[in-house]
């Protein structure tokens, strides 16, 4: 199957800034010597900061100056074969070369998860060098846009040889049996990463609670389990991935306890999870929410439930519970509907920050049936308001003007145009149709950029991407 590309990155057109207000720069006429003032940490320091460079660029200190010429040898080893070339044969050799001559300990190893295959007992040989040893980061990654069917193989025995030191570990593309996860113990991991891992629902569960300090989890194309019932008392970020239906594959989600949990994501429009919380009173961020911009059938729309109270894609079929610990929302519209969003606004009254993102081009009134009630609507508490994919159609000023009129506490509404349109003339014109001169909010600010300024679902690609006080941005 093929799978969607990444979306495009836009060029963000910004002012320059005025010559008169223009400063030299720190250090300016002091000699080069006297500037650099990082040469003259101490090597341990140093080596940190080397350490958490991406590989290559970490190799390429050595050329900076005569004092650093000994930081790369003696640093805490990084290899991330992601910024080294990505032929495998030359991938593999300069693996094979930094693990055999720089000595230990080693704070990252992350090789693409084909490896597992094409060089499993390669892979097993650099696990267990003493350059590895005490390892903290582990990952086996697969190229994002790349979606193949999982390994049948299990991974080398040497993977786990890091359990009781490893705090950040991706698993990707091989199949975890039950004898390997029995047992199993990771008492530092933080952050933990399935991805396109095959494994049993039973199997799941147990891996999970042999990690009781976890703290963000991603679960990205999984096979072999229909159910995952989340019980973690310290979880606070927790994304789920897939990218077609299959029998194998994860249908319910049952977050059944889950004390510290802050962020809930399901990072797809198209596939229609059930997701029911039971308990997570401090969850706080929730996206993204879609009315199914790429699927037809009402069946396969995401299904969110808090207690009694019912939302199918985006749309409220039952409100009997509200929810107010929820501050953060992001939503995927096909066609902008401010009826669907005072819904949700009502479900999560205390909603602070809201983004938003409609990619039709089609023109419809966002006025529904029940907009001559929005008088009635409770105090809108959104102080923050993202749209994305703005064209400045009637639909979208309609949108965004309501809160313009009504958001009394706003403080920022961004609003993401093309290119094309960022001109004087077209910004002048949309904000006297969005009636900026009677806003609600005297202190709210109005920005037309042509950058993207939300994180889309796409733009979630590793685990550390979770480890965000809010993850939308």
């Amino acid at each position: 199957m093929e799978a969607r590309g990444p979306m495009p990155k836009r060029t963000k057109f910004t002012a320059p800034p005025s010559a008169h207000n223009q400063q030299p720069p720190p250090g300016a006429g002091e000699d080069e010597e006297s500037a650099d003032r990082i040469s003259n940490l101490p090597d341990a320091i140093l080596g940190e900061i080397v350490s958490r460079l991406p590989t290559n660029q970490g190799a390429r200190t050595q050329i900076l100056a005569h004092r650093w010429r000994h930081i790369w040898s003696s640093a805490p080893l990084s290899i991330d074969c992601e910024g080294l070339p990505a032929d495998n044969e030359v991938l593999a050799g300069i693996v094979s070369r930094t693990v055999s001559t720089h000595p230990p300990p080693c704070r990252r190893f992350c090789v693409p998860s084909c490896f597992l295959g094409d060089r499993a007992s390669t892979v097993d040989k650099w696990l267990r060098t003493p350059a590895l040893d005490n390892l903290q980061e582990l990952e086996f990654w697969f190229k994002p846009y790349y979606r193949p069917q999982p390994l049948q193989q299990p991974p080398p025995s040497s993977m786990f040889r890091f359990s009781a030191t490893l705090c950040v570990a991706t698993i990707g593309n091989c199949n975890l049996p039950d004898s390997t996860v029995q047992g199993l113990h990771f008492p530092l991991l933080k952050q933990l990463g399935l991805e396109l891992v095959s494994i049993s629902e039973c199997s799941l569960h147990s891996l999970i609670a042999s990690c009781p300090a976890l703290e963000c989890l991603l679960v990205s194309h999984g096979f072999g389990f229909r159910c995952l019932r989340i019980n973690s008392l310290t979880l606070r970020s927790f994304a789920v991935k897939n990218y077609r239906k299959g029998n194998d594959q994860l249908k319910e989600l049952i977050v059944e306890n889950a004390p510290c949990l802050q962020r809930l994501l399901h990072l797809d429009f198209d596939y229609g999870l059930h997701i029911s919380v039971v308990s997570a009173p401090k969850l706080e961020s929730i996206g993204c929410l879609s009315d199914g911009f790429y699927i037809s059938k009402e069946d396969d729309l995401s299904r969110l439930v808090f207690g009694s109270t019912v939302i199918q894609g985006l749309r409220v079929d039952r409100l009997t519970t509200v929810v107010h610990t929820v501050k953060n929302l992001a939503v995927n519209m096909k066609l902008l509907s401010l009826d669907t969003i005072i819904e949700l606004m009502r479900c999560f009254p205390c909603l602070e920050k809201m983004y938003i993102e409609s990619e039709s081009k089609k023109e419809k009134s966002v006025r529904g049936r029940r907009h001559r009630n929005l008088t009635k609507c409770p105090n809108i508490r959104l102080k923050t308001i993202v749209f994305e994919c703005y064209e400045g159609i009637k639909s979208d000023i309609e949108f965004a003007s309501f809160f313009v009129l009504n958001a009394t506490v706003l403080e920022l509404m961004t609003l993401q145009i093309g290119a094309r349109d960022y001109n004087e003339k077209f910004l002048a014109e949309q904000r006297r149709k969005l009636q900026l001169e009677n806003k609600a909010s005297r202190g709210a600010r109005f920005h037309f950029t042509t950058d993207r300024c939300a994180r889309g679902v796409w733009d979630v690609h590793h685990v550390r991407d979770l480890d965000l006080t809010d993850p939308f941005v």
